[in-house]
């Protein structure tokens, strides 16, 4: 009976070495070896678009190229990742456009409040020449910018009142993105501006080192921000769209042929990720009215509005009048 055991145990730890041979083999076959970072949890539509992403870029590369996906901060913050895709650290990047700010100025446009009217407009802005305008910074900071993602509908959360008006906004401190017109469109509501890394927002609000946030329903909801809420508006403040960035210094060291998998895959991934955004989005709010937090689905959006025309005052010549006035456009 122990001979027989033996040989079982020999025969399996065989089978256990062929199958980590094999896999080593195989990741050992890619020629390039890519890392993919964002902020958010595994369940949230960026993920979900960057696996479609790495699924069209390995069939289509015939296995040339490998896409290492690191979500919830893995690789840092956003800012972290973008300067990590400059030098090349870090291959791609999905996330809130406020960080890239730093690095072309001309995203400001893009965190205006209520610049779009819906997603059409959004969509229609940003897949034309005025998304590739805003972008054309970027090829000199070492960046590529693959297109847009989504990252939805910005909404209000707070712990201290429920929030109808602008005016029930004031006083309160607000976790806003590094952005400048956010920070700006914090303050006309009368409340402080924190710039929070992402990454230690859910700590500050159960701290109360803030009272509040902003943020679309997939990260209100996957990263259970909710859960350290009393109150949700949906103030639909600002279309947050998602950069897809790839290191420009990885990209210019890929063969063409290469360089155009990595392109045609992006655009699909993009449009997959959008749709699918849009019907978790729904399941999300669903969701939400179960859970304690206490929701204003009408609030008095034309406050928000006129609250918000300032910021477009301060905004219209560093980003370009005519910039916005097109935007306008569009609609």
């Amino acid at each position: 009976m122990k001979l027989y055991l033996s040989y079982l145990l020999i025969i399996l730890l065989f089978i256990l070495s062929g199958c980590s041979h094999a896999t080593t083999k195989g990741k050992a076959e890619a020629e390039y070896v890519l890392r993919l970072g964002h902020l958010q949890t595994e369940t949230h539509p960026y993920q979900k678009g960057a696996l479609k992403f790495k699924e069209l870029v390995e069939k289509r590369s015939n296995g040339k190229v490998r896409i290492d996906i690191f979500p919830s901060s893995q690789l840092g913050n956003g800012r972290d990742q973008i300067e990590g895709a400059q030098i090349g650290s870090i291959h791609f990047h999905i996330g809130s456009v406020a960080p890239v700010t730093n690095f072309a100025p001309k995203f400001n446009l893009l965190n205006l409040p209520y610049l779009f009217e819906s997603r059409e407009h959004a969509f229609r802005v940003l897949d034309g020449d005025i998304g590739q305008e805003i972008a054309s910074g970027l090829e000199s900071k070492g960046l590529l910018n693959l297109g847009y993602m989504e990252n939805g509908w910005r909404h209000l959360t707070n712990n201290k009142k429920p929030i109808k008006t602008s005016d029930d906004a004031s006083g309160l401190k607000l976790r806003v993105q590094e952005s400048p017109p956010y920070i700006s469109f914090v303050k006309a509501l009368g409340s402080a501006p924190v710039p929070i890394p992402f990454g230690e927002l859910y700590t500050a609000l159960e701290q109360k080192v803030v009272d509040g946030q902003e943020n679309p329903l997939a990260q209100i909801y996957l990263n259970k921000l909710h859960e350290v809420q009393k109150y949700l508006t949906l103030t639909a403040h600002n279309y947050d769209a998602a950069i897809f960035l790839m290191s420009k210094t990885t990209f210019d060291t890929l063969p063409s042929d290469l360089q155009k998998v990595i392109k045609k895959s992006a655009k699909e991934a993009i449009q997959y990720e959008r749709k699918l955004a849009v019907q978790e989005e729904k399941k999300l709010l669903e969701q939400l009215r179960e859970s304690d937090i206490q929701i204003e689905e009408a609030p008095d959006l034309a406050s928000f509005k006129r609250t918000a025309e300032p910021v477009y005052k301060e905004f219209e010549e560093s980003i370009g009048k005519d910039l916005i006035q097109e935007v306008e456009n569009l609609k």
